[in-house]
């Protein structure tokens, strides 16, 4: 395994790569613009590529989404989360991401580090408590997804992937 990285940064551009094909893949069709936006509000890159009306929500919080996917086809819209960490994961992290979830209802968030689950993989892999990546309006469940981002290989180790994709 490729040591880690010094700064978390490092992760941001390889992940918006990924996500970029990722759902040009699977959402064909779809107009696909994938952001580094570690740096500023969520609200503040939905404000510049026109959709922040759909997610008026996030409007004065300041919530910051490392890598930021934006689906459009017609009038429907929808965003996608990468929140990448260089430590192993913990529930803390876990728990940040289900807030941005429930509150702004990603049509898929991811949790990804480049070290390994942490106490995350006795949680979900021992304890089989993948209800806590759960989220949605309450019509649609959704989940997140974790694992470990493979430095070497720019991409999920997917072996990692609960739950798998």
């Amino acid at each position: 395994m490729a040591s880690n990285v010094k700064k978390e940064i490092e992760l941001y551009e390889p992940m918006k790569i990924w996500l970029q094909k990722y759902l040009e893949d699977k959402y064909k069709g779809y107009k696909v613009t994938t952001i580094d936006s570690h740096a500023r509000s969520l609200d503040t890159f939905l404000e510049e590529n026109g959709v922040v009306d759909n997610y008026p929500q996030t409007v004065g919080l300041d919530i910051q989404i490392d890598v930021l996917g934006i689906l459009e086809k017609g009038l429907k819209t929808s965003i996608v989360f990468i929140e990448a960490k260089k430590t192993a994961l913990n529930l803390h992290d876990l728990g940040q991401l289900w807030a941005y979830c429930k509150l702004c209802d990603p049509l898929e968030a991811f949790l990804l580090s480049s070290k390994d689950l942490g106490s995350l993989d006795k949680i979900m892999n021992n304890l089989n408590r993948t209800d806590l990546l759960n989220f949605g309006d309450g019509k649609t469940i959704k989940r997140m997804q974790i694992g470990r981002w493979d430095i070497a290989k720019k991409s999920i180790d997917y072996k990692s992937l609960v739950p798998k994709l």
